[in-house]
């Protein structure tokens, strides 16, 4: 019996190594996606215990000049965080577009494997008539060579 080859196998496989390799530029966009989002919480809270201290030091005796610096410090932190706020926006846009293209990649491998599996189907088909075939010529032979 023969055994099934499929013409198009390199492209089956090409299809396959995309798929893993859009897995993996998702999975990266996941990442830094997280560590952007990290950072930014660090920011925020570090801009809430700024901001607890310049009202608890107001409260109390601190200089004019302590309190400006801590302002001009809480300013920069709100700088910081609408500059990673930008780079949080920018992580989630990769990550939908290394979505949709694992989509894409998905679809497209899906339909090469449907293509094989069609393929397939074909050659077990072809195999089974070409050996019901020999069955009735051996039945035939086996007929015709019994009789009287």
């Amino acid at each position: 019996m023969a055994a099934f080859r499929y013409s198009f196998q390199k492209i089956v496989d090409l299809k396959s190594s995309e798929k893993t390799q859009a897995e993996w530029l998702l999975s990266s966009a996941l990442g830094e996606l997280q560590s952007e989002e990290l950072s930014l919480r660090q920011l925020q809270e570090e801009r809430e215990v700024w901001e607890r201290n310049v009202l608890e030091n107001a409260q109390s005796s601190t200089s004019l000049a302590e309190l400006q610096l801590i302002q001009q410090y809480i300013e920069f932190l709100d700088e910081s965080i609408a500059r990673k706020l930008a780079a949080v926006k920018r992580a989630q846009k990769s990550v939908e577009l290394k979505r949709m293209r694992l989509s894409d990649t998905v679809k497209d491998e899906k339909v090469w494997l449907k293509a094989k599996d069609r393929a397939l189907e074909r050659f077990r088909y072809d195999m089974q008539l070409k050996e019901q075939n020999e069955l009735d010529e051996f039945a035939t032979v086996r007929y015709i060579t019994s009789a009287p």
